[in-house]
């Protein structure tokens, strides 16, 4: 039975993210995933498909809810969580997406600014109900808040060994092997068949169920070396040969919590029982 390998939190989109042996799994992601924000002066957010610098941004969960940021080159830096009745929540944006966020202290902001070499802000969403998802794939009351479009992202070592196959036999060996940071997922799966989470609809890990809604199509963020942003072809070159669908490449899988008011923990470890699947010869949902 595939097992679960490792659990990653990403505590400021587009930053790096870390491991963790275990993790709550809220309705809007698992606990301490992506609930800040770095954005310009106009609340508009910033991502590492624009900004590679975010990526050498490493940020952790701190025990009282706030950050503890570091970065090569810069002096590290202990954030609070804002209070909301002392920083006005102000309008931000993450796509199409315009929702209410807190305004860290004003140290954060200079310290990303630093990194980035752009004027910025970094923002605490401390009310993650506001951001709904996509209708074709999601219920009406399934929530996310700063992820690209969904609470959590499952990706499979079988998938990354095929993928990785694939560069090795292709034009482009030398920029293989690709390791999975490169693909930022929340869930990594060991001992399933490559590609099998195309067609997983359903599926339970420990006391968590989740619903596989949509595959994830993939951007420039995985052709950056996350530890030296330097930026090239792959994955994107093979993946585009081989997992091209409707103009876009897929890897990944993304996942919604089935019960939207549980907050069940997860363990590195765990079985990933399969309770829904489809045969899915033309890739994922999409």
């Amino acid at each position: 039975m595939p097992v679960l390998s490792a659990i990653r939190r990403y505590p400021v989109k587009s930053c790096r993210g870390w491991d963790v042996d275990e993790a709550v799994v809220e309705p809007w992601g698992l606990l301490g995933d992506r609930r800040w924000l770095v954005t310009d002066p106009d609340g508009t957010f910033f991502t590492a498909r624009e900004h590679r610098r975010l990526l050498l941004a490493e940020p952790r969960n701190a025990a009282d809810g706030g950050l503890e940021l570091s970065a090569p080159g810069l002096e590290p830096l202990a954030v609070a969580v804002p209070d909301p009745a002392a920083a006005r929540r102000t309008p931000v944006t993450v796509w199409s997406s315009r929702l209410d966020a807190t305004p860290a202290a004003d140290a954060a902001g200079v310290w990303f600014s630093e990194l980035l070499g752009a004027d910025a802000r970094l923002f605490y969403l401390d009310d993650p109900t506001q951001r709904t998802m996509n209708p074709a794939f999601t219920r009406p009351d399934d929530r996310v808040a700063f992820a690209d479009g969904y609470p959590l992202l499952v990706a499979t070592t079988s998938s990354l060994d095929a993928l990785n196959a694939w560069i090795a036999d292709g034009p482009r060996a030398d920029e293989g092997p690709m390791a999975m940071l490169r693909f930022r997922p929340n869930l990594v799966v060991d001992d399933s068949e490559a590609w099998a989470e195309d067609g997983w609809r359903r599926l339970r890990i420990g006391d968590a169920e989740f619903l596989a809604v949509k595959g994830c199509s993939r951007c420039a963020i995985t052709t950056t070396d996350p530890h030296t942003i330097e930026r090239r072809k792959e994955p994107l070159a093979t993946l585009a040969r081989h997992r091209r669908w409707d103009g876009e490449t897929w890897f990944g899988m993304n996942l919604v919590p089935a019960d939207p008011t549980a907050r069940p923990t997860i363990n590195v470890g765990a079985e990933v029982e399969i309770l829904e699947a489809v045969e899915a010869p033309d890739g994922p949902p999409r």
